[in-house]
């Protein structure tokens, strides 16, 4: 068994990463990525109702829709990981300085 003094070194060096966090800091570092999701999603229905409005006028129904939607999810997704990869590389390029 242990003794009382390590178990209370121990419980404290777990709970040490709790003084380490810095809220201010970690919401700078989180907050460009809180709008992809809204970017992904914005772009796959705007480009579906597009597409369906497309079908409307042309009588192709539900050949646009369906193109056009997955157009823009491609769209959506492109943006994503080209935003995320420049966002990673400048906070990359900021702590190696």
């Amino acid at each position: 068994m242990e003794d009382p003094e390590e178990q209370k070194r121990k419980k404290k060096k777990e709970l040490n990463w709790i003084n380490d966090i810095n809220p201010g800091k970690k919401a700078v570092e989180v907050g460009p990525y809180l709008g992809l999701g809204v970017q992904l999603a914005a772009s796959i229905v705007l480009m579906f109702f597009l597409g369906y409005w497309l079908d409307g006028k042309l009588g192709t129904s539900p050949v646009l829709t369906i193109l056009m939607s997955f157009l823009g999810g491609f769209a959506g997704i492109y943006n994503v990981i080209k935003t995320v990869l420049e966002i990673n590389r400048k906070n990359k390029g900021e702590k190696g300085s």
